[in-house]
């Protein structure tokens, strides 16, 4: 049997940040979501993760549908080998593997784990440590090995003589474990060192054999302690997003000027123009082009798809729609095929039917428009009247003019045309021509009066005006 602790109690203070720092955001996850979703090939029978900084936080962000994660309290953090001793409860009649990770490496391949994993039982040992080799180990605890490659002692920098800091070889902080073997020498670990913490490390020294495992990339077991850190983890799994995508026939001209979600799925011959950015789950259909300078967030767009310099946020686009520029379709979205969303119109929880059109400078919300409706430059719909959000339909084939204002809730019929700069307030009826404005006046030979209504001007004399 396999079961996985991740140790995930940190506070994290070099991030200096409100937020856990395995709950930082990275590439459309969070730290802690990359190191799950490591592990979840593995198909481990327990999960188990020690919590202690906003515990409560990180556990309410950690529960998983169809995932029984069993959380452990570290309270206080006294190192971890003091979290690792919070399992000898929980695994009192656990008898196999313990695979330890700590919830800030997010780059780890499930291939390396499932790697060592193997590894571990096939050694028959009691433990083995993931370990890598680095022209500059500076700030890494170092492990040593014997000639059969035996680990003879795991240290922590801070506590390394000057020799011992000239071996490359550092302690990734992933371990395999033999259970029993671990929790008979877990009650046995001290805190003497620098920090007066309790060290795993010390733990692996009590063990007999102690095997290691080096990873091939040693990027892999890069840790997140800070910003900069944090910043290099994301353009390392940007790359290998855009690398995976790039391989399964999707076009990026910019690759590097772009981001990805894990999340995100993409058809076939889908083209991705420069400073274009993924977030969430979406879904991109085949032959769509995205970009340049597209935001696309938790949508599902369908075949052919086309938008330019807009952000569509949780909506859904059929085949052969167009978007932008500068348009902002919002949450509730629906485009049916063909539509055409253009210049800076926003759209929001509305459903444009076939071949819609909606060219310029107009707002659309909470609308249901029918196929074949053409909406003129600068049209809205007035859905809100202070209190609440109100409907406005449009059957199919109707046009509205330029600068209209349907003020919802209102209804108009099939066909209907609605004269340029009205405004509607009532139901029209199928095939009618609504018009809702003054009649122009025209007042002939008439001009300003001279004297009056100039910039800076007036009629009254300096005695006249009031002191």
């Amino acid at each position: 049997m396999l079961a996985v602790a991740v140790l995930a109690a940190g506070k994290g203070t070099r991030m200096r940040s409100a937020h856990p720092k395995v709950l930082q955001p990275l590439a459309g996850a969070t730290l802690v979501d990359w190191v799950l979703q490591s592990c979840e090939p593995l198909n481990p029978q327990r999960w188990l993760v020690v919590v202690g900084h906003q515990a409560e936080r990180v556990q309410q962000h950690m529960q998983r549908d169809g995932q029984r994660l069993e959380f452990v309290l570290q309270q206080p953090q006294q190192g971890t080998g003091h979290s690792v001793q919070q399992l000898l409860q929980p695994l009192a009649d656990f008898t196999g593997t313990l695979l330890v990770l700590n919830g800030d490496v997010p780059l780890l391949r499930s291939t390396t784990l499932h790697h060592l994993v193997q590894h571990h039982r096939q050694s028959g040992s009691a433990v083995t440590v993931l370990t890598a080799c680095l022209e500059d180990p500076k700030g890494y605890g170092r492990v040593f090995c014997d000639d059969r490659q035996r680990v003879t002692a795991v240290v922590e920098d801070r506590d390394c003589t000057d020799e011992q800091r000239r071996n490359k070889r550092i302690n990734g902080g992933v371990y395999c474990f033999h259970w029993p073997s671990l929790s008979a020498v877990l009650p046995r670990l001290k805190a003497d060192n620098q920090q007066g913490e309790l060290y795993l490390t010390d733990a692996v020294g009590l063990l007999d054999p102690a095997t290691q495992l080096t990873v091939e990339d040693a990027t892999e077991i890069s840790g997140v302690n800070d910003r900069g850190q944090l910043a290099a983890c994301e353009q390392v799994l940007q790359q290998r997003l855009r690398q995976q995508w790039l391989a399964a026939g999707v076009s990026f001209l910019d690759p590097a000027s772009c981001s990805l979600s894990p999340g995100t799925r993409f058809g076939r011959d889908v083209v991705v123009a420069p400073q274009t950015h993924f977030r969430g789950a979406n879904s991109v259909g085949d032959g769509c082009r995205i970009g340049p300078g597209a935001l696309i967030e938790d949508s599902q767009l369908e075949a052919d798809v086309e938008v330019t310099f807009s952000v569509v946020r949780q909506a859904r686009l059929a085949r052969g729609c167009t978007v932008g520029p500068f348009a902002h379709l919002r949450p509730g979205t629906v485009l049916e095929e063909h539509c055409k969303v253009g210049n800076f119109v926003e759209v929001k929880n509305s459903q444009l039917g076939a071949d819609v059109k909606a060219g310029h400078l107009s707002y659309l919300g909470d609308a249901r428009l029918g196929r074949g409706v053409n909406v003129g430059a600068g049209t809205i719909t007035a859905n809100f009247d202070g209190i609440g959000k109100h409907p406005t339909t449009v059957g199919e084939g109707s046009s509205i003019g330029a600068n209209a204002v349907l003020v919802a809730p209102v209804t108009l019929g099939r066909d209907v045309t609605v004269a340029a700069g009205s405004t509607i307030t009532s139901d029209v009826t199928d095939d009618a021509l609504a018009i809702a404005r003054c009649r122009q006046v025209e007042k002939k030979a008439w001009h300003e009066p001279a004297a009056s209504h100039r910039s800076g001007s007036t009629s009254e004399t300096a005695a006249d005006q009031p002191s």
